[in-house]
């Protein structure tokens, strides 16, 4: 019986890995007829490595196994990926990006927008969906009929190649890092940072030149943890020496809703530390700071990368008095009964987070001087494009205040009139 047993063992053991290897070859070929182009990268991946380990099931599951139960692949998530890769996720977890997602949804009007544009990630969702979402919100969306988009590691190395090479270009970042209110890409890749680089790619410059990408700044040795000293905002915590910029960030502060008119912190303050768009230490920002000056310094100075630093702090507290002094007037035209102030703003400012539901002109010209032009004019001179700083920002902050101005007096004008 046991020499029997023997004899059958091999065919055994060739039965099971045939099973396998159909049940994975069943995959490949339903999809390569249905959905050819994920099977031609998934062939191109590094997860088509018998090494690897990494077949379809692995992470969708094995629920799914024919056309009639389609609802049954699982979607990944970053849970699934950190399997593999626990170091990356990691890191990812600590850094803005993951918190993308809880970022959208702590603006105040975010629930005004369609849901194509949010949860159906057809406006700010399709950037913001690269944040980490909670159990009840995966669930939340899945009821919705939005069980894609949740991944979030697939937003640079996309599926379903997951390409490292890619998401070390700067083109991985262009997609989310463009347009109003973030064009980082257009400054960069108009600065000399990004023509070096583009000139690399093309071949007009040799391989070894320097040429930083966004990942060189951004993403030092790989480390998925993405943030900047000044965060998105560029308000920070703790506030100036200089007392004419403290005043103008404490404006501004006020009209982002996390400090209320007496200057102390509100419920606000918790979303923006739990959304992490802004440094609440010094230690925080002199970490964020020195990280970057060692990127810098491998191609320049120290001194020279302070000095080049320095200006775009500059360039932020000079903004900062622009708008801090736009903010003053909408305040006091509320004040005075000229314009009402929103049932839904919590304090007598104009509440800079509520975009473009401003519900008047004159606070609509405040929105786009805060989110559009401001950004530019610091975003500008840390991307080393002069033209974005002066034409593009500054310039358009100072014809802002200019309306605004005029803005004001007419509606003062009007008001007294019907007095």
């Amino acid at each position: 019986m046991q020499k029997a047993y023997w004899k059958i063992l091999p065919f055994v053991a060739i039965g099971i890995w045939s099973f396998l290897f159909a049940a994975d070859e069943s995959c490949i070929d339903c999809h390569r007829r249905v959905t050819p182009k994920i099977v031609s990268d998934w062939e191109l991946s590094a997860h088509n490595n018998i090494e690897m380990e990494v077949d379809c099931a692995t992470c969708h599951g094995e629920e799914h196994q024919s056309e009639k139960d389609v609802e049954k692949a699982e979607i990944p998530t970053p849970e699934t990926c950190a399997d593999c890769h626990e170091d990356q996720v990691a890191q990812f977890s600590k850094g803005k990006h993951a918190a993308a997602w809880a970022a959208m949804k702590a603006m105040p009007t975010i629930h005004w927008q369609p849901m194509s544009l949010t949860e159906g990630m057809k406006g700010c969702g399709g950037c913001h969906k690269i944040g980490l979402k909670k159990p009840e919100e995966i669930k939340a969306l899945k009821a919705e009929g939005e069980k894609f988009g949740i991944a979030s590691c697939d937003a640079c190395h996309t599926r379903h190649l997951f390409s490292v090479k890619e998401a070390k270009q700067p083109q991985a970042c262009q997609t989310c890092h463009m347009g109003f209110d973030h064009p980082q890409w257009e400054m960069y890749s108009a600065s000399k940072h990004g023509v070096r680089y583009l000139l690399k790619q093309n071949g007009t410059l040799p391989e070894n030149a320097a040429a930083p990408t966004c990942q060189t700044c951004h993403m030092q040795e790989g480390n998925h943890e993405v943030r900047t000293a000044w965060g998105f905002l560029a308000v920070r915590l703790p506030l100036p020496e200089d007392s004419q910029w403290k005043a103008d960030q404490i404006t501004i502060l006020q009209a982002l809703g996390v400090l209320d008119p007496e200057g102390n912190p509100t419920a606000r303050l918790d979303v923006v530390k739990a959304a992490d768009v802004a440094r609440l230490t010094q230690e925080d920002f002199d970490r964020e700071r020195e990280k970057m000056l060692s990127a810098c310094s491998q191609c320049h100075s120290e001194n020279f990368a302070r000095a080049e630093l320095k200006k775009g702090d500059d360039l932020i507290r000079e903004a900062d008095h622009l708008l801090a002094e736009a903010i003053r007037i909408v305040a006091d035209l509320y004040k005075d009964g000229v314009i009402k102030k929103p049932e839904n703003y919590a304090y007598p400012f104009p509440d800079l987070l509520t975009f473009h539901d401003a519900p008047t002109l004159i606070e609509q010209r405040l929105f786009e001087m805060h989110l559009k032009h401001r950004m530019r004019t610091f975003q500008g001179a840390f991307h080393n494009n002069p033209d974005y700083s002066l034409w593009y920002g500054w310039s358009e902050m100072v014809r802002d205040l200019t309306e605004i101005k005029h803005m004001a007096k007419e509606l003062r004008e009007d008001f007294e009139d019907k007095d």
